[in-house]
C-alpha cells in the first residue's frame, strides 16, 4: 500500500523489451531498497527485481501492465514519480493508494494562477462513477483532491511543492497520466 506522497522522482536509464514484457532501469537515490519490495512508479505498483543501492533499481513490466498503463511509450530519460511502500508503523499522509492503475487519462489543460496551477484531466467514462468533487484521486502516483468535476473532465489544484517535487512540472497538454480512483468508492459500489 502507498499514500500518494511522492518521495522523489527518478529517471529511466534503460528500457529492454523481450517476449514477456519490458524491463526498466530507473535511477533513484533510495538506500536499503531490496529485491522483491514493492515500489510505486508513477502510480503503478511494481516489484524491484534488481538494485544497486542508492543508484538504480530494475522492474519488470508484464504485458498486463503495459496494456493498462502508458509505459509502452516509456523511454530513456523519462522522469517518473517514485514512492516506496508504506511501512505498517509509518505516517499516513495522503490517502489509500494501491498502485493499481484504473485508467489512463490525458492532460487537457494547465493554467497557472499566481503560485499555484490548475491541471485539467480527461475523465474516462469507466471511472466517472468513482470521482466526486473534493474526493481523492491519484494521478501518476500523486495523492490529489478533486477541485472540480464535470461529465468528461476534472480539475485539481497543484501547490508549488507538488509542482516542483513531482513530474507535473515536466508535463504538457496532451500528455498521458495514470489514474487510480479512491478504492473506498469501488467497495461502496459493490455493496450497493
Amino acid at each position: 500500500m502507498f499514500t500518494g506522497i511522492v518521495e522523489t522522482t527518478g529517471a529511466v536509464q534503460a528500457v529492454v523489451d523481450d517476449e514477456g514484457g519490458r524491463r526498466v532501469r530507473i535511477g533513484a537515490p533510495f538506500e536499503g531498497l531490496d529485491h522483491g519490495q514493492s515500489i510505486s512508479v508513477s502510480g503503478t505498483c511494481l516489484t524491484v527485481e534488481n538494485v544497486s543501492d542508492g543508484e538504480w533499481f530494475e522492474v519488470f513490466l508484464a504485458r498486463e501492465t503495459l496494456a493498462r498503463t502508458y509505459f509502452d511509450d516509456l523511454s530513456g530519460g523519462d522522469a517518473v514519480n517514485l514512492e516506496r511502500a508504506m511501512p505498517a508503523d509509518g505516517r499516513f499522509d495522503g490517502h489509500i493508494v494501491q498502485g493499481h492503475v484504473d485508467a489512463t487519462a490525458e492532460i487537457v489543460g494547465i493554467e497557472r494562477e499566481g503560485d499555484d496551477w490548475t491541471f485539467t484531466f480527461s475523465l474516462p467514462e469507466s471511472q466517472r462513477d468513482y470521482l466526486v468533487e473534493k474526493g481523492s484521486i491519484t494521478v501518476d502516483g500523486i495523492s490529489l483532491t478533486v477541485a472540480d468535476r464535470r461529465a468528461e473532465s476534472f480539475d485539481v489544484a497543484i501547490i508549488p511543492t507538488t509542482y516542483a517535487e513531482t513530474t507535473l512540472s515536466e508535463k504538457s497538454v496532451g500528455d498521458p497520466v495514470h489514474l487510480e480512483v479512491d478504492v473506498v468508492a469501488k467497495y461502496v459500489e459493490q455493496l450497493c
